[in-house]
């Protein structure tokens, strides 16, 4: 594991912790979602790709896994990053 990051999501007036962890590892070169994303988070793989590489960065040709834990719950919309561990 790569970085480590606690956020939040809503689920109407309530607010729960979810734990963002990256990876990137060997393997065929690909940007995977796992844990319950929505579609609009799925979509958000383009813009976090594009930000990576607008900020100077180059995106890696490996496998990059984002786990968004705990997997049971459905994530919606954008989530909030709140501190890095």
């Amino acid at each position: 594991m790569i970085c480590k990051v606690m956020s939040a999501d809503l689920c109407g007036t309530s607010a729960f912790q979810i734990c963002v962890e990256a990876d990137v590892s060997g393997g065929l070169p690909g940007f995977y979602m796992v844990g319950l994303p929505s579609n609009e988070v799925r979509e958000a793989k383009e813009r976090v790709i594009r930000a990576i590489i607008n900020s100077g960065f180059e995106f890696p040709a490996r496998k990059v896994t984002i786990n968004l834990s705990p997997a049971y719950i459905k994530k919606h919309g954008s989530i909030k990053v709140l501190s890095h561990l």
